[in-house]
């Protein structure tokens, strides 16, 4: 039986299709994703904490889904937008069809828009809030809910996806016919990773380049993690504004110059605020798996994976850090380095899942800044 869904805007615009996966009504910011695979680990981000996603790419469904290729504990999409939806995937390792995994965690799905006029309308009117119902299809009152829904600025996602226990973390890379490999022996740096939001391949890098990694809930104080001794402190990507999270910007504020720091997404925006400095909503922001960035050290050019909505205000840090990377298509700031402390961050996700790996090399980054900072405090 076909189920209708419709999806409407707070700008009054409305969108009707299908409905595939659960039956509901979901409310979120309304955003749009330019990866052509991998949308399991898109559904499983934990940024995504807030917002309904919309996939520019028009075959969504083709691999099914599988229990190894998930970024989290479980999807955080609000809700999740396709052009076509296919049923039967083609895939050795599918296990389920994509609308089975929706409905069991129970996400809303809508096929059979012109995703192109969608996205083209956010491009042109920037992101906003949208209702996608299932349940309901008078417009007038879907839309009326769209505008009073609450928008992302100022609000705190992190304490809906952090972890509310430490963990050890043991997992590395993923080999064929043994799935992902478990590290037991010792390696040479113990790393603290802030969970904002954390993403597991994040985490599987750390360990692919020596890292013994602890996760902390995102409240955890800054005195506890020196407590532990780390040789370098990682910050996370994770969803909403980052000025929402003040006890997060405290702690890295205490933590700089004390340890190596790392950050990512929203731990660069974090860091920037921790450096003093201010951020800002973009229009329709940065999602997907094909955006440029410049190395301005080296003039090299990455094709990154991306999902942020907020950016460092350059200007606001007052030349107390260095810009190092570059967003070629609107030349927004992508990432931070300080000439005193030993701190580094990234606004992209060199990690990928999915998305190319060119930006890899910034975890060994990582373990050569703390090895340098160890060898200065063995001189010290």
């Amino acid at each position: 039986m076909v189920r209708k869904a419709t999806l409407a805007l707070a700008d009054g615009t409305v969108f009707t299709g299908t409905a595939f996966g659960a039956e509901g009504e979901v409310v979120g910011e309304v955003v749009f994703n330019t990866s052509l695979t991998g949308y399991q680990e898109i559904l499983t981000d934990p940024s995504y904490k807030g917002q309904i996603v919309t996939m520019t790419y028009p075959e969504i469904g083709n691999v099914g889904v599988n229990a190894e290729d998930v970024e989290s504990r479980r999807p955080f999409v609000e809700g999740f937008v396709v052009k076509e939806y296919w049923e039967r995937p083609s895939n050795w390792r599918a296990q389920h069809n994509l609308a089975h995994y929706l409905q069991e965690h129970g996400i809303v799905g809508m096929q059979g828009i012109d995703t192109r006029a969608l996205v083209r309308h956010l491009r042109d009117y920037g992101v906003q809030q949208g209702v996608l119902s299932t349940i309901d299809d008078n417009t007038e009152r879907l839309v009326e809910k769209a505008r009073n829904a609450p928008s992302l600025v100022g609000r705190d996602l992190v304490k809906e996806v952090t972890c509310s226990q430490p963990y050890d973390w043991q997992h590395g890379r993923w080999e064929f016919g043994r799935g992902y490999r478990t590290v037991t022996t010792q390696l040479p740096f113990f790393v603290v990773a802030y969970d904002f939001g954390i993403k597991f391949n994040i985490l599987r890098n750390l360990v692919e380049v020596g890292c013994r990694v602890r996760v902390v809930p995102a409240h955890t104080p800054a005195a506890d993690v020196l407590a532990m001794q780390p040789d370098g402190v990682f910050l996370s990507n994770g969803p909403g504004d980052p000025a929402a999270v003040p006890y997060a910007r405290e702690n890295v504020a205490a933590l700089i110059g004390r340890v190596p720091l790392f950050g990512i997404c929203l731990g660069h925006q974090i860091m920037g605020l921790a450096l003093g400095g201010r951020t800002y909503k973009l229009k329709f922001g940065h999602r997907g798996g094909n955006h440029p960035v410049m190395d301005l050290a080296t003039r090299k050019v990455e094709i990154t994976t991306q999902n942020h909505g907020f950016c460092v205000d350059i200007d606001s840090l007052q030349q107390r850090a260095e810009v190092t990377h570059l967003n070629l298509n609107d030349h927004t700031v992508e990432g931070l380095a300080h000439k005193e402390y030993p701190l580094f961050s990234v606004q992209y996700h060199p990690e990928s899942s999915p998305g190319p790996h060119d930006a890899n090399y910034l975890f060994r980054r990582f373990t050569d800044l703390m090895q340098r900072y160890r060898e200065r405090g063995k001189r010290g």
